[in-house]
């Protein structure tokens, strides 16, 4: 663990998070006091400038990046979650999911799974990776409050904690114990049912997107290196789209969207068509701003035309 006197070296590109907030053109307001102040928050690229950055200037917001693949996360996941619904606004706990947010995952530059970082005033401020003892994060958040909460301009007079948010529709509960499970294609019939709905629903087509990546990556044997695989074949579609997958979920997308537009260069009709479809679902894991999408939409063009 580094200790709050310490910051997190690259953790956090405020520029890129403000760029982002700006280019989506929604008014992301803080949720009034007479709603209550949640202890616990799910962080999305939709209220990470509010309920991370600009709470932060209140209150220190503990932020996990984590995965419901280790159970080092689910475990401090827990642990944070409890402490937070006792510790009376003193800190916010905020959860990354990197399998079904991973642009909100990047953001932070992690190395690994689980990392937890203390945010405070905007700015990362302490930092641990993998797995404590819920002993040992108690005393290591209460150092955390006690180096930098009276610094901070503190929540508003009287507002009220609430319960933790849930999503409002069952069936998004639904799909997250689907993806917990490891029931990919139960999640994806439960977003593409939502879709049917609400086809305009980004966020749902986000989650539905990378569902199928998780899938995709859960048929892929574990000793099997789809990356080095590729790349000594790299005129194999299949491979190529293993390995993209993998290189997505390594947090290196600038690899996974080259390699595929190298391989549309090199195909032509129907095979040309499914690697074109296979590089805009990739796009869609991501906020269509992010400059490394728009940089390989363009290169994409050039490619097929």
């Amino acid at each position: 663990m580094t200790t709050p006197g310490r910051l997190a070296s690259g953790a956090i590109d405020l520029g890129e998070v403000k760029a982002r907030a700006e280019a989506r053109q929604k008014n992301h307001e803080a949720g009034p006091a007479s709603h209550g102040i949640a202890t616990s928050i799910t962080v999305t690229m939709d209220n990470l400038e509010n309920e991370v950055l600009r709470r932060s200037t209140q209150v220190p917001v503990i932020v996990l990046i984590g995965t419901s693949r280790s159970p080092d996360s689910e475990q401090l996941r827990a642990d944070f979650t409890a402490l937070a619904a006792n510790a009376g606004l003193s800190f916010i706990f905020a959860y990354i999911d990197a399998d079904t947010t991973p642009d909100v995952a990047q953001v932070f530059g992690v190395q690994g799974l689980p990392t937890t970082i203390a945010v405070a005033a905007g700015r990362p401020l302490a930092d641990f990776q993998g797995g404590q003892p819920a002993e040992a994060i108690e005393q290591w958040v209460n150092s955390v409050i006690q180096a930098v909460g009276p610094q901070l301009e503190g929540l508003p007079e009287g507002a009220p904690a609430a319960e933790s948010a849930e999503p409002e529709d069952p069936r998004l509960d639904a799909a997250t114990d689907a993806l917990n499970a490891g029931n990919f294609e139960e999640a994806i019939r439960i977003y593409e049912e939502i879709l049917a709905e609400e086809p305009k629903n980004a966020e749902i087509k986000q989650a539905r997107d990378t569902a199928m990546l998780m899938s995709r990556l859960g048929s892929t044997p574990g000793d099997t290196d789809v990356i080095a695989e590729a790349d000594a074949d790299p005129t194999d579609p299949d491979k190529a789209f293993a390995a993209a997958d993998a290189e997505i979920v390594a947090g290196n997308p600038e690899a996974a969207f080259n390699r595929l537009i190298a391989l549309l260069t090199r195909t032509a009709g129907k095979e040309k068509d499914t690697v074109k479809n296979r590089l805009i679902e990739l796009f869609g894991l991501f906020d269509p701003t992010d400059p490394r999408v728009l940089s390989a939409r363009g290169r994409m063009a050039s490619a097929l035309y």
